[in-house]
C-alpha cells in the first residue's frame, strides 16, 4: 500500500584558500614586521533522508513496502464462518454479513534526518485502489504515529494531500533526526464487491 519517495545527498566540504602578500624594506636599521592573510572557505550543503519500511542509510533504497488488509465475513444469526467450499449447510439468519479485519505488515518504521531546517510530510495518492472498475477511497486508509514529534500526513482520495511538519531535534530546529513506527489502518465504512484492491500512496519529504 505505501510507496517511498526519498531523497539524500550529503556533499563533502570544499575547502578554498586565497594566497595574499607584503613586503616591508627600510635602510634604516630596525625590527620590521609584515603580514599576509589567508582567507577559508567551508561550504556545507543541506541534505535530507526520508525512509518509510524498507532502506536505511548510509545507502537507501530498498523496494516500496507492502501493507495488507484481508476482511473475513461473519454470517448471522450463530454467526458463523463460512467455509470457502461448495454445497455447505450453514445456519443464516438471512442478515448482512460482517466483516473483521485482519492487517498485515502494517505498522512500519519511518525515520526523517536532515540538516536543511523544517521538514515537510505530504501524502499523495498515486494509484487508487482498484479491482477492475471497482474502487475503494484511499482515505479509508488511516495513519497513527508512534511519536507526535513526526505525525503521519492524512491520505488523500486523490491528489496530495495537506502537509504537517516534523519537529526539529536541535540547533534551534535546523537539524532533524527522529524515529516513529507508522501503524496504517483500514476503515471498512462501506459495503464493497468481492476482490482484491490495490494501490499506491507516494510520501515525499521536503525543506524550504
Amino acid at each position: 500500500m505505501a510507496a517511498i519517495a526519498c531523497a539524500a545527498s550529503i556533499a563533502a566540504t570544499m575547502p578554498a584558500a586565497r594566497a595574499d602578500s607584503s613586503t616591508s624594506a627600510s635602510s634604516a636599521n630596525v625590527p620590521r614586521s609584515t603580514q599576509a592573510d589567508l582567507t577559508f572557505t567551508i561550504g556545507i550543503q543541506k541534505f535530507i533522508f526520508f525512509r518509510i519500511g524498507n532502506g536505511d542509510l548510509p545507502t537507501p533504497g530498498g523496494t516500496p513496502s507492502t501493507v495488507t488488509f484481508t476482511l473475513t465475513p461473519s454470517i448471522p444469526g450463530v454467526p458463523t464462518t463460512p467455509a470457502a467450499v461448495n454445497n455447505t449447510t450453514v445456519n443464516w439468519s438471512g442478515g448482512a454479513p460482517s466483516f473483521a479485519v485482519t492487517p498485515s505488515g502494517n505498522v512500519l518504521p519511518v525515520e526523517v534526518r536532515s540538516n536543511a531546517g523544517l521538514v515537510t510530510l505530504r501524502a499523495t495518492a498515486t494509484a487508487p485502489l482498484a479491482n477492475g472498475v471497482n474502487t475503494i477511497p484511499l482515505s479509508e486508509i488511516t495513519i497513527a504515529s508512534s511519536d507526535g514529534n513526526l505525525p503521519a500526513p492524512a491520505i488523500p482520495n486523490s491528489g496530495t494531500g495537506s502537509p504537517v511538519n516534523v519537529v526539529g531535534t536541535s540547533f534551534n530546529n535546523l537539524v532533524t533526526q527522529r524515529n516513529a513506527n507508522w501503524t496504517f489502518s483500514y476503515l471498512n465504512s462501506a459495503s464493497r464487491v468481492a476482490g482484491t484492491y490495490n494501490g499506491t500512496v507516494t510520501f515525499t519529504a521536503s525543506t524550504p
